[in-house]
């Protein structure tokens, strides 16, 4: 069973503005962290050589920067459940995590903003690094949920 199997789209109603999100904390591994390099074809060694990432100044393979947006992106849409909309994410990378490290991201509602049909919430959404605490990822994200459920069609 995946999240997505489970996962149910927040009703607005249940939102207030400094609501902290439930933090969801993933650990990486030299496996994850080499097949992203494959399918995104990012060949710099930094993130699959242990000693040339090491020769580089790092204490070992780096977690690419896209691999941090990702998992930011599916903190966003594991929490909206499939009747949210993501509208917008802007993340930026600013501390290194290497594999082997668990990484969590965490959301506070900073505005609700009635759309209507729907509320736009703003998340300050960040990625930090279990073992110091340093934020490797600060970001910024609206989502759209509709404030009903969605209608059932009828087969006519």
């Amino acid at each position: 069973m995946t999240a997505l199997d489970t996962a149910t789209t927040p009703h607005p109603g249940t939102l207030a503005v400094g609501q902290v999100l439930a933090a969801i904390t993933r650990t990486t591994s030299l496996t994850q962290v080499f097949r992203y390099s494959a399918a995104t074809w990012n060949t710099h060694r930094i993130h699959y050589d242990l000693d040339y990432a090491k020769r580089e100044g790092y204490p070992g393979v780096l977690v690419q920067s896209h691999l941090h947006g990702a998992f930011v992106t599916q903190y966003c849409t594991d929490w909206m459940g499939p009747g949210g909309t993501l509208e917008s994410l802007v993340v930026s990378v600013r501390r290194y995590a290497v594999a082997g490290e668990s990484l969590t991201c965490v959301g506070v509602i900073t505005e609700l903003e009635d759309q209507g049909d729907f509320v736009a919430v703003h998340l300050d959404v960040t990625e930090t690094r279990d073992s110091d605490g340093a934020v490797c990822v600060p970001g910024k994200a609206v989502i759209r949920l509709p404030l009903h459920e969605p209608t059932k069609g009828t087969n006519g």
